[in-house]
């Protein structure tokens, strides 16, 4: 039973890698399809990985920023289930929740991406508030290339949101690449990676 689950998960984390291929080939409408299919076929009760996933993409696939927001949202709802309660002795006593709470390294990605949408959406506020949770978790990242490319991505958004002023709106975001790094190195076809991508505000 426990080899079939891992199986099925093995071919939704293969079938998410594709769809993401799509995305970064630029083919954003057939991306966004096959998302919205798997979502359906996962359903809000099933994995939390693959949710999280699944949400942090599609949002990559809007038009609309309020969409995106609703994604990257529902992206750190999932990632939330897959964290709550951990604890370091915990997971020494259950290995199997390591990847669980190796999804924590990827909250100031999460975070940073929140505050992004609530930059496009002119919610200031908001925006400085999930920049500050990215900030403040900036102590999980790896001294690497995503590592860097997170902080990085917070410094410029720090900037434009002091360059505004507290009661500024900042100049709105571009959008963001989605290329992509997962939690506990997950892997797609072709050498992409599942998981939180790293979207540069």
């Amino acid at each position: 039973m426990a080899e079939q689950q891992e199986q099925a998960a093995d071919t939704m984390t293969t079938r998410i890698g594709q769809a993401v291929m799509l995305l970064h080939g630029g083919d954003r409408e057939e991306a966004r399809s096959r998302f919205l299919d798997l979502w359906a076929e996962i359903g809000v009760e099933g994995d939390a990985l693959h949710r999280c996933t699944l949400a942090h993409y599609m949002a990559d696939t809007q038009d609309d920023p309020s969409d995106e927001l609703a994604w990257d949202l529902r992206a750190l709802s999932a990632a939330d289930e897959l964290t709550g309660g951990l604890t370091d002795d915990h997971v020494a006593e259950h290995p199997a929740h390591h990847q669980s709470l190796a999804v924590r390294a990827f909250y100031p990605s999460l975070h940073l991406n929140l505050a992004a949408d609530y930059v496009k959406l002119g919610r200031s506020e908001a925006a400085r508030g999930h920049l500050g949770a990215a900030r403040a978790g900036m102590g999980v990242l790896g001294d690497d290339a995503y590592g860097d490319g997170v902080r990085a991505g917070i410094g410029r958004l720090q900037s434009r949101l002091d360059r505004a002023g507290p009661d500024g709106a900042p100049e709105p975001a571009p959008r963001r690449p989605g290329h992509g790094r997962g939690p506990g190195g997950t892997g797609g076809p072709g050498g992409e990676t599942l998981g939180p991508p790293r979207r540069e505000p």
